[in-house]
């Protein structure tokens, strides 16, 4: 193995640009070697995933009737595979150019000093091999077909008549589109759907690594996170796998409500937990910098105060007991250095233990709530919503 030179670039590093489903998509003339072809692959998908169920449900007399409920009214379906579906798969090319951007920023603005440079190429090179993981990805696979399929057959499938399935006693029998729903469509969905919480563990793995190597820290930078806000910044390239998330939900809970008979009412919890949940999941990763954070504010309150006696206690002795008689006080450049000394002691102060700040957190939050959005047209009025909405805004 060859050790990295340390003026050497930081390798060009992707949380989506590899795997064994990445390589066929390129097989397949689906993608490109940054992602092209995206309205190409999102169309393919799609019509994969819901085109069949459409067809199916026609020939078997579930579209419109048939027992049970039809494929036309089935919310959750349709926004599962012609909203979150596609969101999900858009999404790949924005996290692809953020993130990259921000693993180079580390060595670009000086966070990763030249003595741990190969190091930190290290550790870039390791996440790009589990990325690229064969045995990850087919075990993923293995999952959906087994776990994933018993549990969507356990606890997410309606449990009554549908287009999809037939009730005899207890059990749920498949119809033809069922068949194709169960086999073809959930699984696709699924597998795109996990593998961004295995790319999301790449991230924080990654991360995790690069947070444990001597970072060059600014108590003083202005983004009061010692530099590292541009890594909060990157979390809001995972608002829309968030927004993809809340539309599952909000189809879910659509089909609870209006064919379950539920009041909107009754999930407020699993509502308020799942939001908690998918913004933890993105922004958790972040707080493996925090304790070079507080390290970092820890040495700069004690040298900038250090600084700050020595500096204070000289003017103390130049312009108020008597050192400067003969110099007048008015533009006198001692004065400003004071001013600027005292701000720059306040940055320490008001640094962050954390390299995201509350408009990171407000802005994740929003993206997966706006799909929850229409369903509170379930239990008041559009006009009083609306008023509602006109006082909070102004």
């Amino acid at each position: 193995m060859t050790t990295p030179n340390p003026l050497q670039e930081a390798p060009d590093f992707s949380l989506v640009l590899g795997g064994p489903l990445y390589q066929m998509f390129q097989r397949a003339h689906l993608t490109g070697p940054t992602l092209e072809l995206l309205k190409r692959r999102v169309i393919l998908i799609t019509a994969i995933a819901w085109l069949p169920l459409l067809l199916l449900s026609m020939v078997g007399g579930h579209l419109l009737g048939g027992t049970g409920l039809p494929f036309f009214r089935d919310i959750e379906t349709h926004v599962r595979l012609l909203v979150a579906l596609p969101i999900l798969v858009v999404a790949e090319l924005v996290v692809h150019q953020r993130t990259r951007t921000v693993v180079k920023l580390f060595q670009e603005r000086g966070i990763v000093t030249t003595e741990e440079t190969p190091k930190f190429h290290a550790i870039i090179e390791a996440a790009m091999r589990v990325r690229n993981s064969i045995p990850l990805e087919l075990a993923l696979i293995v999952f959906v077909y087994t776990v994933g399929h018993w549990i969507w057959l356990k606890e997410v499938a309606l449990g009554k008549a549908s287009w999809y399935a037939v009730v005899e006693g207890t059990s749920l029998h498949l119809t033809l589109p069922g068949y194709w729903f169960s086999f073809v469509s959930i699984p696709i969905f699924q597998v795109i759907f996990l593998r961004w919480f295995l790319r999301l563990g790449i991230w924080f793995w990654l991360l995790w690594r690069v947070s444990r190597l001597n970072l060059h820290l600014v108590p003083t930078h202005p983004d009061g996170a010692g530099g590292l806000g541009f890594v909060g910044g990157s979390s809001h390239a995972f608002g829309p796998v968030l927004f993809a998330l809340g539309a599952v939900l909000a189809g879910i809970l659509a089909s609870r409500i209006l064919y379950g008979g539920q009041n909107l009412l009754e999930f407020k919890w699993t509502i308020i937990g799942l939001l908690g949940f998918l913004v933890l999941v993105v922004l958790g990763p972040l707080t493996v910098f925090s304790p070079g954070l507080l390290e970092c504010k820890r040495v700069g309150l004690r040298e900038y105060g250090t600084l700050a006696t020595s500096y204070v206690t000289d003017f103390d002795e130049k312009w108020l007991r008597g050192g400067a008689k003969d110099e007048a006080l008015l533009g006198a450049a001692d004065i400003q250095s004071l001013a600027d000394l005292g701000n720059s002691y306040a940055v320490v102060r008001q640094m962050r233990s954390v390299p995201f700040s509350l408009n990171d957190v407000k802005a994740l939050v929003a993206a997966t709530a706006a799909p929850l959005l229409p369903l509170l047209l379930t239990i008041m009025p559009l006009d009083e919503l609306l008023e509602r909405l006109v006082k909070v805004v102004f």
